[in-house]
C-alpha cells in the first residue's frame, strides 16, 4: 500500500460539514481505505527507533531523551502526534523490566486460580465467555494484594510519559488482565471504550462530535507478560484506522471488518514491552496457535480526568495499602519521579464530583485531591495512621451530604 503520508486528523463537524448523527451509510468502505491506506514517514518521528508494518516503535534511548522537561515535552508531542495524526499505535521495547512482570505475573496467577476455586468464569467483551482467564479490576487487586509489586510495577515512565502525553495530569488507570490459552480464537475487530462497548443502535443514538471526542477520554495499552511469537496471537491492528469519523457505527459492518482480516497488521512483543494506542483504532486479540503458550497481557485502559473510568476502584483502600511501601522508598531517597507515578496510579487525581460544602476549595479552585493529600503524606513524613484518617475523613467530605430544611 502506498500514498501520501497524511498529516491530520479529520473529525466531523456538528456545525454545519459533515452530518450530525451518523448512520451505517455513512460507512463508506472506499473513504476508509483513502485514509488507512498510506505511508508513515519515520522521518517525521525522531524519538522513534523504527517503523514495523507501520508501527511506530520507541527503544531505550527513549528515557534518556525524556531526561528534561523540555525533552519530555518534545517525546511527549511526538507519542500524542503518533497517536492523533500517524498511525494510532506506539510499542516500547523494554517498557517494563522482565522480573518485575514476573513479580506481577505471578500475583496475578494466584488471583485467577482463587477464581477458578471459586468457580467463578471470566467473561470477555469480543470474545466467548469462558475462553479466556480474566482478572477484572486488576489495578487495585494487585495493590491491595502486593503493594510493593504494584509500586514497582508502575513506577516504570514510560507508563506515565504515553498517559500524559495523551491524557494531561490526573489521568486515572484502570487494567484487566486478560490470558489467551492455548487455542483461545481471535476477537472480532473492534474499536474501545466509551463508544466501542456499544452495539451499533446504541452507537447511533450519540452526535458525532461525541463520535470525535470519545477517544480523546481514553488512552488504551497492553503490557506483555510473557514473549508474545506471533503464533501466540499478539493483538491485531488496522495503522490509521481511528481516523474514520464514522468508525464507531463502521466496525459492526462486514465489508469493514472483512477489510480489517485481509489488511491487520501483528508485531511479536517481548515480556516487558508495552503497546499503546489510540481507543478508536481498530483492533482484536489474535488466536493462540500455540499448545503450551498461555498468552497473558496486563490491559491497560487509562481515562481522562474529565472523563470517567470503566471500573469502579476503591482508591483509597489502594492509597493505604501502599503508603507504607511508598513512605520507605521516599525516606530512602528513590527516584522522586517513580513514586509520583505509583500515586498517580493509585490515588484519585481529580477534585471532582464533591460536596462543595463540605470540601471547600480553599486556596485555589479546586479541593485537594486525594493524590495530592499522598504526596502531602510523603513529604511531609506522617505515619500510615495520620494518612489514614486524612484519607478517610477527605472521602467522608466528597460524598454528598443531603440536607433538609424545615418549613414554616
Amino acid at each position: 500500500m502506498s500514498a501520501p503520508t497524511t498529516t491530520s486528523t479529520p473529525a466531523p463537524s456538528a456545525g454545519g460539514r459533515g452530518p450530525v448523527w451518523f448512520t451505517p451509510q455513512d460507512c463508506r468502505l472506499e473513504d476508509f481505505r483513502a485514509l488507512v491506506e498510506v505511508t508513515t514517514d519515520l522521518e517525521q518521528y525522531p524519538c522513534a527507533e523504527a517503523l514495523e508494518q507501520g508501527v511506530l516503535v520507541y527503544g531505550p534511548g527513549l528515557a534518556e531523551r525524556a531526561g528534561t522537561q523540555e525533552g519530555r515535552r518534545e517525546v511527549q508531542a511526538e507519542l500524542a502526534r503518533a497517536l492523533s495524526a500517524g498511525p494510532g499505535i506506539v510499542v516500547f521495547r523494554g517498557a517494563l523490566a522482565p522480573d518485575v512482570v514476573d513479580r506481577a505475573t505471578a500475583v496475578f496467577e494466584a488471583m485467577i486460580a482463587d477464581q477458578r476455586a471459586a468457580g467463578v468464569q471470566g467473561g470477555d467483551h469480543f470474545a466467548k465467555p469462558g475462553a479466556n482467564d480474566r482478572v477484572w479490576g486488576a489495578a487495585d487487586k494487585l495493590a491491595v494484594r502486593a503493594p510493593e509489586v504494584f509500586a514497582e510495577y508502575y513506577a516504570s515512565d514510560v507508563l506515565a510519559l504515553v498517559c500524559e502525553a495523551w491524557l494531561g495530569r490526573g489521568y486515572q488507570v484502570t487494567s484487566q488482565v486478560n490470558v489467551v490459552n492455548p487455542g483461545g480464537q481471535a476477537q472480532t475487530a473492534h474499536r474501545d471504550y466509551h463508544l466501542g462497548f456499544m452495539s451499533q443502535d446504541q452507537a447511533l443514538a450519540y452526535p458525532a462530535h461525541v463520535h470525535a471526542l470519545s477517544p480523546l477520554l481514553t488512552l488504551q495499552g497492553a503490557v506483555a507478560h510473557c514473549d508474545m511469537p506471533v503464533e501466540t496471537g499478539p493483538t491485531l491492528y488496522l495503522p490509521h484506522s481511528h481516523k474514520h469519523p464514522a468508525g464507531y457505527v463502521a466496525f459492526h459492518q462486514p465489508e469493514f471488518r472483512a477489510y480489517f482480516d485481509d489488511h491487520h497488521v501483528q508485531l511479536p512483543l517481548a515480556k516487558g514491552d508495552a503497546a499503546f494506542f489510540n481507543p478508536a483504532l481498530f483492533h482484536g486479540a489474535g488466536t493462540n496457535r500455540t499448545a503450551d503458550v498461555r498468552r497473558t497481557a496486563n490491559l491497560l485502559q487509562v481515562s481522562s480526568a474529565f472523563g470517567r473510568a470503566m471500573e469502579s476502584v476503591d482508591r483509597t483502600a489502594m492509597s493505604e495499602a501502599l503508603f507504607p511501601v511508598l513512605a520507605r522508598r521516599w525516606a530512602e531517597g528513590d527516584d522522586e519521579r517513580a513514586l509520583r507515578n505509583v500515586v498517580a496510579a493509585s490515588a484519585e487525581g481529580y477534585s471532582f464530583p464533591t460536596d462543595l460544602d463540605a470540601d471547600q476549595p480553599v486556596g485555589g479552585t479546586a479541593p485537594q485531591t486525594q493524590a495530592e493529600l499522598v504526596v502531602q503524606a510523603l513529604d511531609e513524613g506522617w505515619d500510615a495512621q495520620r494518612l489514614t484518617d486524612a484519607l478517610r475523613a477527605q472521602e467522608s467530605r466528597r460524598r454528598p451530604h443531603v440536607r433538609t430544611s424545615s418549613t414554616a
